[in-house]
């Protein structure tokens, strides 16, 4: 789908590399600029996942030489990510300024936690400091416990890397139609708090409470998650009433005056502790096959390995094993058609005599 657009990436740590990843995914041809020598961090590799069908050129950007290099890339490029602290880029003498002199309609994408502006702009955070000052973490976890999602899945990645795609593919449709670029800000606050307006518009229905464990999503027995005799999990999400009647009856609770009262607030904490005691009393498997086939809103919690192996996963091809590393397959799809197998990642410089060739050889951009 992208396959005319070129990306060069500032190595970088989580959601620029993730967004990269995505456009590559898409079709794009991106370019990473690694260090010459690994960055010290954790999760950190040579051959990272998350450079999956990317190429790879090793530069130092405090050399001269290679400064010029990555100037000359740019100048066929459409556009640049970056996520380093505000400032970091321009010390370097490639802030959007210089790196709009050299390409006019680039697109200049900045990956942080607070933004470019603001009190907190250069300080340090992680996903967890990011949503929660946002307010994205609050709902996070049932009423009582400490508010804890899945790691990166709200900042890093949906407040931080997906927000930077959107607002990439935004601002490519621009500049393609003025030739002018634009410095996309993508900050994980302002991803992560965009993301909380689903339940802000259920709020101001009236159908959302600030304090947690009183909403239609925070708080009932019908829409949590629950352990079984096996020590596994199921989800139980029977929002709708309809959905709400299946779940009674098959769990032969139908009639019960109490579990009749779906809505009914002041029930939801006794009624969850009694389907938690019944749900603890079988295995997983047997409320699998209790509620299969039906629109109760009930399944299992699983690892990625065994999600990997669930039918409905495997038959749309979701998870992949490759290079012995298990892996998401690209995502949305297009015309119905299923992913390819993941692309290899390349290892740190790769393809630098490769680029160095492309860039030697190519006079529009000298």
């Amino acid at each position: 789908m992208l396959s005319d657009v070129r990306i060069i990436e500032i190595e970088a740590l989580g959601p620029a590399p993730f967004a990269a990843m995505l456009l590559a995914d898409l079709g794009a041809d991106v370019i990473t600029v690694h260090r010459k020598a690994p960055a010290d961090a954790p999760g950190k590799s040579d051959n990272n996942l998350l450079d999956r069908g990317k190429r790879s050129i090793a530069l130092d950007l405090k050399a001269p030489e290679d400064i010029i290099t990555l100037k000359g890339l740019l100048r066929g490029a459409d556009g640049l990510i970056e996520g380093f602290r505000p400032g970091v880029m321009e010390r370097l003498g490639l802030g959007p300024d210089e790196c709009f002199a050299e390409q006019s309609r680039l697109v200049y994408g900045r990956m942080t936690g607070w933004g470019q502006d603001g009190p907190k702009a250069r300080e340090a955070g992680h996903d967890l400091n990011y949503i929660g000052l946002s307010g994205a973490l609050w709902y996070a976890s049932p009423a009582g416990a400490t508010p804890f999602p899945p790691p990166t899945l709200v900042g890093d990645i949906g407040g931080g890397g997906l927000y930077l795609v959107i607002g990439m593919l935004s601002a490519l449709l621009k500049a393609r139609a003025t030739g002018r670029g634009t410095v996309v800000d993508a900050a994980i606050v302002d991803g992560s708090a965009h993301m909380m307006n689903l339940l802000m518009s259920l709020r101001a229905a009236g159908s959302f409470a600030t304090e947690r464990g009183h909403s239609l999503l925070d708080g009932p027995h019908w829409s949590r998650t629950y352990q079984c005799g096996d020590g596994l999990f199921l989800s139980v999400q029977s929002l709708e009433p309809k959905f709400y009647k299946i779940f009674l009856e098959r769990l032969g609770l139908a009639g019960d005056a109490e579990f009749e009262q779906q809505f009914e607030k002041s029930l939801w904490p006794d009624l969850s502790a009694r389907l938690t005691d019944l749900f603890a009393g079988q295995s997983r498997a047997h409320w699998l096959a209790l509620f299969d086939g039906s629109d109760a809103c009930v399944g299992p919690v699983l690892s990625p390995d065994d999600a990997k192996a669930d039918p409905h996963m495997a038959a749309r091809g979701v998870w992949q094993t490759t290079d012995g590393r298990l892996q998401a397959a690209a995502a949305p799809r297009f015309d119905g058609k299923k992913p390819a197998p993941a692309p290899p990642s390349p290892y740190r410089g790769q393809h630098t005599a490769e680029i160095l060739a492309e860039l030697k050889g190519d006079a529009s951009i000298r």
